[in-house]
């Protein structure tokens, strides 16, 4: 990351990087995904992951997957995933060794974070047609650190366009307070209101990306994305890093009691 994108991150709350995941690289989480969707048995478990209602917080399938790789359905779409989370850059060699490319290393270090650690990890699916929404959003509302300190990067698998769903962002709004927190109370998962204020009422700005594409997300820059309406998919995959310098609290729905965090060795 060069002077002037780190400025512009600064400023901004994001930054664009075309190019940066070389094809054979898409191409490999692509056919990985594949094969593990290929060997997926659902059976009786069909746990619908829906940013509308968190319903999906109720399910203990849903609960435990911090540290395993487990599947969640599209809500409109019945036998269609929505995404496979959270721990594929962990237990998975494909996603592992993508996940873990100097590249990436090098740029949480200009970022700022002394002691990355790799938190989450989504391969989002987006199929054509009912690819779901997601709502606005902050990422540090699910991924809270003392002092704040989650990063989300975004590998475009697909090009992404406003037609099948691509990101978008309300620029230099990561300089807002965390409006919302999602974690456990008691031995509840609920969603609690921090900060009231509604978001601007304003035009967001939508990043369409070609293949290859990384978008670095601040933790509290608010993001979203609209339904895939179109005949393309827009596959992409979602890596989370925190600084392990910082306090991950107990009380985060995504715990990993027999899966210590790594960091890029």
């Amino acid at each position: 990351m060069n002077e002037f994108e780190r400025v512009c991150y600064e400023q901004d709350g994001f930054l664009v990087l075309e190019g940066f995941l070389p094809a054979a690289d898409c191409d490999a989480l692509q056919a990985r995904a594949a094969e593990l969707v290929a060997g997926f048995d659902a059976g009786a478990q069909r746990t619908v992951f829906s940013t509308r209602d968190q319903e999906h917080a109720r399910d203990r399938y849903f609960r435990e997957s911090g540290g395993d790789i487990r599947f969640f359905f599209e809500e409109e779409a019945s036998g269609q995933l929505n995404k496979i989370g959270h721990a594929l850059h962990d237990l998975d060699p494909v996603f592992d060794r993508v996940s873990r490319l100097p590249e990436i290393a090098a740029l949480a270090s200009d970022l700022g974070l002394a002691e990355p650690l790799l938190l989450q990890s989504m391969y989002l699916f987006k199929q054509p047609r009912i690819g779901g929404e997601v709502g606005w959003h902050q990422d540090a509302t699910y991924l809270r650190t003392e002092p704040p300190s989650v990063t989300g990067l975004w590998f475009a698998l697909d090009d992404a366009d406003r037609d099948n769903g691509c990101l978008m962002v309300l620029p230099a709004m990561h300089r807002e307070p965390l409006r919302q927190w999602f974690g456990y109370d008691g031995g509840e998962l609920v969603m609690r209101t921090l900060d009231t204020p509604p978001w601007p009422d304003e035009e967001p700005l939508a990043l369409e990306v070609p293949r290859g594409t990384l978008i670095v997300l601040h933790g509290l820059l608010p993001h979203a994305s609209a339904p895939n309406r179109s005949s393309r998919q827009r596959h992409a995959y979602a890596l989370h890093l925190i600084d392990g310098r910082a306090d991950y609290p107990a009380d985060n729905w995504l715990q990993r009691p027999n899966l210590p965090l790594r960091g890029f060795a």
